[in-house]
């Protein structure tokens, strides 16, 4: 069956939950498992020492501490445990996931300041100087790798040079990245960086993680106010093999076929080179079809996620129904820009015929409603 007909599998092009591959969606039929088992034990530590590998300079310096959530909660216990309670955040705004973790902190009543810019714009990366320079208080700054608001992939390079120059540690949402982009963790000073099994990875959702520096968790003590989000907590409990809460044990197993895929495929590096040949491929018919970029040029996107401006007299709505009923899911604007923008991803098991296909049935849509 054609995976255009609308009884078929619905193709995900929304940033993440991805598109499976079958041996991924076969390990959630593993059988039942005790997180209180030796045999859970050596799967996690599996797991923990593949996603350590996954960008091979972080394998010695830093360690994989899982938490059972979102990307988001790996995010909350990222900034709530590495920022001290008398420390200081500076987080770079210029997007919803960004807006987020300054929401984060606002919500742990962790000092912090902001430096936000305009949503279609880079960081503002003079600003971000002029407030290191003014507040030494500031011992960390928060900013989002790939803002999948719009779909544009920061200057991370820069941001951590300058971190670097300052002395002040980077902690990094590559909730959207990891595993797809390149994220260079001594050059950017990164103190951590926070992900989740079910974008670049292809994993389920259930399974998250931050990937820390391993001297943070001896330097200092935890700033965590939360209980279930203490980094900290999850660290000293995966040294016993065992976690302290009862984990998503099947989203692990999954996670563990997804990592064994992304080694097998050669790692990163060719996932993001698939990942770019099909970008352009999308952004190339599209354009043809005379859909143009949100943002101002193709270089400034991730190979993940792109955002368009919604073609002259056509709805999102319609235009997603219509997708969705021929076999695919495209996501909308978030904010200010929902309703005049939509978003595709390129993550998951997904192929060029598949884009073909999806450019053929956006080419039907535009037709009917001309």
């Amino acid at each position: 069956m054609s995976p255009t007909n609308k009884s078929s599998r619905k193709l995900l092009l929304n940033p993440g939950p991805v598109t499976l591959t079958e041996r991924v969606r076969g390990a959630l039929a593993r059988e039942d498992l005790c997180h209180r088992e030796p045999e859970f034990v050596e799967l996690q530590r599996d797991v923990q020492a593949r996603l350590a590998r996954v960008y091979p300079e972080a394998e010695k310096d830093y360690e994989a501490v899982m938490i059972t959530g979102s990307g988001t909660a790996a995010v909350e216990a990222m900034v709530g445990s590495l920022v001290p309670a008398d420390g200081k955040a500076l987080v770079v705004v210029n997007g919803v996931y960004g807006e987020r973790i300054a929401s984060i902190l606002a919500a742990q009543k962790k000092p912090y300041v902001t430096v936000t810019g305009d949503w279609t714009r880079p960081f503002d990366l003079k600003e971000v100087e002029k407030k290191l320079i003014a507040d030494p208080a500031i011992t960390h700054v928060a900013a989002i790798h790939h803002e999948t608001t719009t779909g544009r992939l920061n200057r991370v390079d820069q941001l951590g040079a300058l971190c670097r120059e300052r002395n002040v540690s980077l902690l990094l949402d590559t909730v959207s990245s990891f595993g797809g982009e390149e994220i260079r963790f001594d050059e950017w000073n990164l103190e951590a960086c926070a992900a989740t099994a079910n974008k670049c990875l292809h994993g389920v959702p259930g399974m998250a993680f931050v990937l820390a520096r391993k001297r943070a968790f001896t330097e200092r003590k935890s700033g965590a106010t939360s209980v279930y989000l203490d980094l900290y907590k999850h660290q000293q409990h995966a040294a016993s093999g065992y976690p302290p809460f009862t984990p998503a044990v099947h989203s692990l197993f999954a996670l563990q076929e997804a990592l064994g895929e992304l080694e097998e495929a050669g790692g990163w590096r060719a996932r993001h080179e698939r990942y770019a040949a099909l970008s352009r491929q999308v952004m190339v018919g599209l354009r043809e079809l005379g859909i143009e970029l949100f943002l101002e040029s193709p270089e400034v996107y991730s190979v993940i996620l792109a955002s368009y401006k919604m073609p002259s007299g056509l709805s999102y709505e319609l235009l997603h129904d219509t997708l969705k009923d021929a076999g695919f899911i495209i996501y909308a604007g978030q904010g200010s820009f929902a309703g005049t923008i939509f978003r595709i991803s390129t993550m998951g098991a997904l192929t060029a015929a598949d884009m073909d296909r999806l450019l053929a049935e956006v080419r039907k849509v535009l037709e009917t409603a001309r």
